[in-house]
């Protein structure tokens, strides 16, 4: 019977068979422990000349690490530890041994050397859940955004415009129609789908050309948008509020096994509750300036702003209401304060910072063709934009978050490229 390792507390006592690698192995010729691992897990096969025979033993011996394999024997209950399974072993049927030594041995690797080998790097424990965790993340996104009435729309990765100007983004030649870009948000397409569907969310990778070297930063990531209809400033936290409870939950439901590799302290992750904390720009500065910061009363708050603020309060940070004048065009001044915009970054503690950004979208016609003019953008590329205002605009907000960022976060990796299968950096594109 074949069986995978995350099933195997249901099979205690009978014997089974394992399809996985082993990816590393311990012992001399009396006892071999293979580490082995399928996908779903980690588990450890015990193999000695008296319960597993000569034949076994002799496998066990050839077997070095990646090797693929079958692995065949009774499953039995750890004699130490606690819901935890180990293989007796009475067959090894090796499918692959590996032609050439394992390049990522057990010993220290620069963060380069990993990089290059990416596509072997994932295979380790920590890497492996990283990417369960992320896993973990997407599907409880989907599950909070389906039951508060979003449906999934999927927006175009290739634009003909920016949504915050074009500094920022990969240009492309787009055969007879000019130029092109690489999308650096779904926002605008969901804006339009949104007078049709109420809610709406897109998911999938966008694409910024900054220059960046900051650990925040990725040139491809993944990108979760969402707006809505008849929905302003206050609700728009209300749910970003909601959607990071749900998702903080769902990964200490799922992802213990994960986290305890990972090392993480889930003390932390423990208290991410409703509501969160609430602070206008206005008041973080006056608080960052106390704290020893330079940052100006106009400024949009940097990194190392966000580390030190984060990291004094053990719930996710609110700010909002920054100057309109370092912000998009697209976003609503506040109607108390021309000069600021109804906008909002939610900071995530422990010296993360901004895992989501959101505002609610100016919902005037004339308002925003004079905003679109103010910072120089072209009118007649946002013709279809400005058509949103034109026929039945409502009131509508939106945000976005980067999966990396809040997978970073909950899994307290340092630097998010570890988040991303396969990261793209200002100086990688491969493998």
């Amino acid at each position: 019977m074949i069986i995978t390792i995350s099933d195997a507390k249901n099979h205690v006592d009978k014997e089974a068979t394992i399809q996985g690698w082993m990816y590393n192995r311990r012992g001399s010729g009396s006892i071999y422990f293979m580490q082995l691992r399928d996908g779903t897990g980690f588990m450890q096969g015990v193999v000695t000349p008296q319960e597993s025979g000569k034949e076994a033993m002799t496998e066990a011996e050839k077997m070095t690490m990646e090797s693929s394999c079958r692995v065949t024997g009774k499953i039995t209950a750890h004699p130490k530890l606690d819901d935890v399974f180990e293989m007796q072993v009475t067959k090894i049927e090796a499918i692959q041994i590996p032609i050439e030594e394992y390049p990522i041995s057990k010993k220290e690797h620069g963060p380069d050397f990993l990089l290059d080998n990416r596509h072997l790097w994932l295979r380790s424990g920590k890497q492996w859940a990283i990417q369960r965790v992320r896993n973990t993340i997407i599907n409880a996104t989907y599950e909070y955004l389906n039951n508060e009435g979003f449906i999934k729309i999927d927006s175009p990765i290739l634009t003909p415009n920016a949504c915050e100007g074009t500094t920022e983004l990969f240009e492309i030649d787009y055969f007879e129609e000019g130029k092109g870009y690489l999308s650096q948000s779904g926002q605008l397409y969901l804006e339009a789908a949104i007078m049709s569907c109420g809610r709406a969310f897109d998911f999938g990778p966008v694409f910024r050309a900054e220059k960046s070297k900051t650990r925040r930063h990725l040139t491809e990531f993944w990108m979760m948008d969402a707006e809505m209809a008849f929905v302003e400033h206050e609700g728009n936290m209300e749910i970003m509020e909601g959607l990071v409870c749900h998702i903080v939950k769902k990964c200490l439901e799922i992802n213990q096994k994960e986290l305890k590799i990972l090392e993480r302290d889930i003390e932390p992750l423990k208290k991410i509750e409703a509501p969160f904390i609430r602070k206008s720009h206005a008041e973080v500065v006056k608080e960052l300036r106390e704290m020893g910061s330079d940052i100006g009363e106009k400024d949009d708050l940097g990194g190392d702003d966000e580390t030190i603020l984060t990291q004094k309060y053990d719930k996710p940070i609110f700010v909002d209401r920054y100057p309109a004048e370092v912000k998009a065009f697209y976003m609503k001044r506040d109607p108390e304060d021309e000069t600021r915009a109804l906008c909002v970054d939610l900071l995530a503690p422990e010296g993360y910072g901004e895992i989501i950004g959101g505002s609610q979208r100016e919902d005037d016609y004339d308002i925003l063709m004079n905003r679109i003019k103010e910072h120089k953008l072209d009118p007649k590329v946002f013709e279809w934009y400005l058509d949103l205002r034109k026929y039945g605009s409502v009131p509508h907000s939106g945000f976005g978050y980067g999966l990396e960022r809040i997978t970073g976060w909950i899994c307290g990796t340092q630097h998010i490229r570890e988040t991303i299968p396969f990261p793209r950096l200002i100086n990688r594109i491969r493998p």
